[in-house]
């Protein structure tokens, strides 16, 4: 059967997380996750339709993509199709030839996961490796211990000091108590949870979102942040131990999170809450034409 590259619609987004969840278990590589795409919901279910591409062949699905800003592909490839060649010069060629309406005349980006065929080929036609990233990952087989501050669920009450920290903790980050609802409209989070850390005084000083892949899966962090009037304090360390209880109760097998290995605090925040580093990945790059 020939390979299909797909653009689902709205009513097809919610198999395409169900296929993503099923690709998430340990020992696989670290890749695109249905989290990923819950946490672009925020920005609607139109918006995050028209960014999702599928490659299938006889109507299975073999790989999903996340046009995740501008000129980046993320991609996630079923396990057992990681070297599957036909699929691996389909998507070479879906992401070098502008007009198939994957990415665009560049720069470009993609993010395959480790030992995908796909990365050996975009090399071979001269594709670039960009910065390095960090995967980081912690069990969950043993029992996590107490993060030691206040942690609450947020629910519609809590939604306004979620996004309030969320936006003082990234630069450039948008996020509304509209997106929000938008998020938690969107199908992966039913198995998701944000998590809001009070200090003594009981102020928000810190927030994550987790997303669950199912039982016996792997869980992701996507995204955890600090104030910066709180930082310095062991809150990020606290939320992140809090995130990983919380997968933990949702039945993952272990949680992930991937950060740019420039982001030396965050690295050493993750790795305090007891996830270990696993090797660098890259994003394949492409300049523009």
């Amino acid at each position: 059967m020939a390979m299909e590259t797909g653009r689902p619609g709205v009513d097809e987004l919610g198999h395409v997380a169900r296929v993503l969840a099923e690709w998430q278990s340990d020992p696989a590589p670290v890749q695109l996750h249905p989290g990923d795409v819950g946490w672009f919901w925020r920005f609607g279910a139109r918006r995050t339709a028209e960014a999702v591409r599928t490659w299938s062949r006889a109507g299975a699905v073999l790989a999903a993509g996340l046009l995740d800003g501008p000129g980046l592909l993320r991609l996630a490839i079923a396990p057992d199709a990681l070297r599957d060649e036909e699929l691996a010069r389909r998507i070479v060629e879906d992401v070098s030839v502008p007009e198939r309406g994957v990415l665009g005349e560049g720069p470009v980006y993609v993010e395959a996961p480790p030992g995908a065929l796909v990365q050996d080929l975009l090399s071979e036609d001269g594709w670039e490796s960009d910065e390095p990233w960090t995967p980081l990952r912690r069990d969950l087989g043993e029992p996590v211990p107490d993060p030691g501050v206040h942690i609450e669920v947020v629910g519609p009450d809590a939604v306004h000091e979620r996004t309030a920290v969320q936006r003082a903790a990234f630069d450039r980050s948008t996020f509304t108590d509209e997106s929000w609802h938008a998020m938690a409209a969107g199908a992966p989070y039913a198995d998701a949870r944000c998590l809001l850390a009070r200090d003594e005084r009981g102020e928000a000083v810190a927030v994550v979102t987790v997303w669950s892949a199912g039982e016996g899966r792997t869980g992701l962090i996507e995204p955890m942040g600090v104030h910066p009037a709180h930082r310095g304090h062991g809150y990020g360390r606290a939320i992140t131990v809090a995130a990983a209880r919380a997968l933990q109760e949702l039945g993952a097998s272990d949680v992930v999170v991937c950060t740019p290995s420039s982001n030396a605090g965050a690295v050493a925040t993750y790795r305090s809450a007891g996830l270990d580093p696993f090797p660098e990945k890259r994003d394949l790059c492409r300049k523009a034409r």
